[in-house]
C-alpha cells in the first residue's frame, strides 16, 4: 500500500574529491596511495510535493572492489563513468516509495543490466560501491523531510512492504521490518585500528620515508595516542610464515600495551582452508593468549562464493569466520552460511539497503555482525558509524581514515570531533544532529569562523 511519505528523486548533483594517503595501504597485491571520493547531493519530493535535500559519499576504492591487472586509472575512470550514469539514472528511474524500496528496485531491476550494457567486465561489487552514495543520500533526504533520524524510519509506519517482500517471500520475515532487528543506538563505540601489511610496527621497521606530520607512525604510538583496544591485522594469505610472524609480533606488542582484541584479515587471497587452520593451530599451541584474544577471522577466501564454493567449516570451528567482500547482498550471506561462514561484516559502501537486508537475514539466522571500514573520510564516515551504532556488532566498529588521510576530514572534525578522532579507544557520536544522518552539513560546509573554532577538535 502506498504511503503519503513515499518519495521520488528529482535532482542529483555529483562531485569528486581526490585524496592522497599519508602512508600507503596494501589491498591484496595492490598498494594504494590515493583515492577519489564521490559525493552527491540529491533532492527528493513526497506525494504532497514537499521536498528536502540529502547527502551521500563513498570512496571509489578501486583496489578493494576490482582486483585486476588492468591499469588503475582505467578502472577508476570506468567506475567514475558508471557513477555518473547512476546520477542520471536515479532521477530517470522515476519510482516512488521508501528509500529501501527504491534502492532494492534499482538493484534488482536496473543495476545488473546497466553494468552489462555500459561497463562489461566491471565487478558487481564495484557497481554497488558506485550506487551506494546515491542510496545513502536518498535515506538522508527522506529522513530529513520527515524531521527524523534515518534509523527511525525503518518500520511499518513508513515502509509499504515487509521484509518477506525483499527476502524472496521468506515467511519467516512476514510482518517484520528492519526496525525489528536493530538495536537501540549506541553513542560510544569501541573502535578498531587497521594494522596494514606495510605499516611499521617498531623502530627496526622504519625505512626513513615515513611522514613527519605530527601523527603516529609506529603501532605502539598509535595504541598510546588513541587508547586503542582493538587491532585488525592485514595479512597476505599467500605466505604462511610471514602471516604467522605478523600475527605474533602484533599480538605481543598489543599485549605489552594492554590492547585486548585482535582480528586477522586475509584479504580474499587464500584458496585452501588448511592454510588458515594451520596458522590458528600453531598460534594456539605456541601463543595461546594471542589466540584467545583473536575474536574472529575475516574473509580469507575469494569473494566470488558462487565460483568458489569452499567448505569453510574447518576454519569456523576454530574461530568465528566473517564474510566481507563476499557479502554483496543477503543471498550471498545465505550461501555463505551454507558453506560454513558464521558472521557478516557489513559495509555502507555496498549500499545501506543491502547492509540492512543482510543484517536482518543474518541476525534471524544466528550469525554475528561487524561493521567494517572502507577507510571512510568526511561525510562517508557518519552513516558508517551509525550503522554500527544500531547493528549490535561483536565489538564496535572499524575506523581507519584517521590513520591514512586525517586531514581530509578537518571540516567535519570541527563539528564532530568524537567521530573523526579516536579517544580512549572509542568513537563518540553525541554531536550528530536530530534529522537524516545528522551530518549538520550547513555547519561543515561553512568556512571556519569564530563561531566554529578549530579548538573544538581537541
Amino acid at each position: 500500500m502506498a504511503k503519503p511519505t513515499d518519495i521520488r528523486v528529482t535532482e542529483a548533483a555529483l562531485s569528486y574529491i581526490p585524496i592522497s594517503l599519508r602512508v600507503p595501504l596494501k589491498f591484496g597485491a595492490q598498494t594504494v596511495t590515493r583515492v577519489t571520493c564521490a559525493r552527491v547531493r540529491v533532492r527528493v519530493e513526497d506525494r504532497a510535493g514537499r521536498s528536502a535535500e540529502g547527502w551521500g559519499e563513498t570512496p571509489l576504492s578501486v583496489a578493494w572492489v576490482w582486483p585486476s591487472t588492468l591499469d588503475w586509472d582505467e578502472r577508476e575512470r570506468r567506475m567514475r563513468a558508471f557513477t555518473e550514469l547512476l546520477s542520471r539514472e536515479i532521477v530517470a528511474f522515476g519510482e516512488v516509495g521508501h528509500p529501501m524500496e527504491l534502492g532494492d528496485k534499482l538493484q534488482r531491476h536496473r543495476l545488473h543490466d546497466l553494468l552489462a550494457e555500459t561497463q562489461p567486465g566491471m565487478p558487481h561489487l564495484a557497481a554497488l560501491v558506485c550506487h551506494s552514495l546515491f542510496d545513502l543520500a536518498i535515506y538522508d533526504a527522506f529522513a530529513t523531510l520527515l524531521e527524523r533520524p534515518v534509523f527511525s524510519t525503518l518500520g511499518a509506519e513508513f515502509l509499504s512492504q515487509d521484509l518477506a517482500h525483499f527476502l524472496d517471500g521468506d515467511a519467516q520475515f512476514s510482518g517484520k521490518t528492519p526496525a525489528d532487528f536493530l538495536q537501540p543506538k549506541q553513542t560510544r563505540l569501541p573502535v578498531w585500528h587497521l594494522v596494514g601489511g606495510l605499516d611499521p610496527l617498531e623502530a627496526c621497521d622504519l625505512t626513513g620515508g615515513e611522514p613527519d606530520d605530527g601523527y603516529p607512525v609506529l603501532l605502539r604510538d598509535w595504541i598510546r595516542t588513541d587508547g586503542l583496544n582493538c587491532l585488525k591485522i592485514k595479512l597476505r594469505g599467500t605466505d604462511a610464515t610471514w602471516d604467522y610472524e605478523r600475527l605474533v609480533r602484533v599480538g605481543q606488542i598489543s599485549a605489552e600495551e594492554g590492547c585486548e582484541h585482535l582480528t586477522a584479515d586475509f584479504n580474499c587471497t587464500v584458496t585452501d582452508p588448511a592454510y588458515v587452520c594451520e596458522i590458528l593451530d600453531r598460534l594456539l599451541a605456541e601463543h595461546p593468549e594471542i589466540h584467545r584474544r583473536t575474536l574472529y577471522i575475516e574473509q580469507p577466501f575469494p569473494y566470488d562464493l558462487e565460483a568458489n564454493r569452499i567448505n569453510v567449516r574447518s576454519v569456523s570451528q576454530r574461530k568465528p569466520l566473517f564474510l566481507d567482500e563476499s557479502a554483496h547482498d543477503w543471498r550471498f550471506v545465505r550461501l555463505g552460511r551454507e558453506l560454513g561462514w558464521t558472521g557478516v561484516a557489513l559495509k555502507t559502501c555496498k549500499t545501506l539497503t543491502g547492509a540492512l537486508l543482510s543484517l536482518c537475514w543474518a541476525r534471524a539466522h544466528g550469525m554475528q555482525l561487524m561493521v567494517q571500514d572502507l577507510t571512510n573520510p568526511m561525510l562517508a564516515q557518519i552513516p558508517h558509524v551509525l550503522l554500527a551504532a544500531h547493528a549490535g556488532t561483536i565489538m564496535g566498529v572499524e575506523s581507519n581514515a584517521m590513520q591514512f588521510y586525517p586531514e581530509a576530514s578537518t571540516a567535519e572534525a570541527r563539528i564532530h570531533p568524537g567521530i573523526y578522532h579516536r579517544r580512549k579507544g572509542v568513537l563518540d557520536l553525541s554531536t550528530l544532529g536530530p534529522t537524516g544522518f545528522g551530518y549538520r552539513v550547513a555547519e561543515i560546509m561553512r568556512p571556519p569562523s569564530t563561531s566554529h573554532p578549530t579548538g573544538m577538535e581537541g
